[in-house]
């Protein structure tokens, strides 16, 4: 089974400006990329937020879709929630990661540029079904991650393109695109 992990990072992100900010959580992107993760087996899906009235906001919910009332109203969102955890930073889901498997997470973000270290689909798709390394994947909020953070990963995954030319997904769409492509069925063969 593959070895995967995701995480949303909402800092340090660009806003438009190109000022490295923390985005705020949205309700969406909780339940969307925890269905989407619970759906094709991720690990765990992390929440990467520094912010105390964040983490607290996520808990909530995490309490709510938990509880009795929440579980009975909606079992299939508890199920989903049961992966998602929130992290202040990038460190800390790495180290819980290496603590679990033994083995520091092979790091891998996106974008809608290509870069050196672009990593196709296919190739991608190959070494997470077939190493024995957890992968993390990284997925960005605002308007991407810092250049800092896009260096220190190991693959950038190449982007996700329309037939237009137009291109600015949501991170939920992306994720489950992207979820598919990498785990999804072999529907070509």
């Amino acid at each position: 089974m593959p070895n995967l992990y995701l995480s949303l990072i909402h800092n340090p992100v660009y806003n438009k400006n190109n000022k490295v900010i923390t985005t705020t959580v949205t309700n969406l992107d909780l339940h969307d990329i925890a269905r989407a993760s619970r759906t094709y087996n991720i690990n765990k899906y992390y929440i990467v937020n520094h912010l105390k009235s964040q983490q607290e906001l996520v808990k909530k919910m995490q309490e709510y879709w938990g509880s009795d009332f929440g579980a009975k109203y909606n079992p299939d969102r508890q199920e989903a929630f049961s992966i998602l955890d929130i992290k202040s930073n990038l460190d800390d889901v790495i180290k819980e990661i290496k603590d679990e498997t033994g083995k520091t997470p092979v790091l891998v973000s996106t974008d809608a540029r290509k870069y050196e270290n672009t990593i196709g689909y296919q190739e991608l798709r190959d070494k997470i079904h077939n190493e024995d390394n957890p992968y993390l994947m990284l997925l960005g909020t605002g308007w991407g991650l810092t250049e800092e953070m896009m260096k220190s990963v190991d693959y950038i995954l190449e982007p996700i393109y329309g037939p237009g030319k137009y291109n600015h997904l949501s991170v939920r769409s992306a994720a489950s695109i992207i979820l598919d492509r990498l785990l999804g069925e072999t529907w070509w063969e």
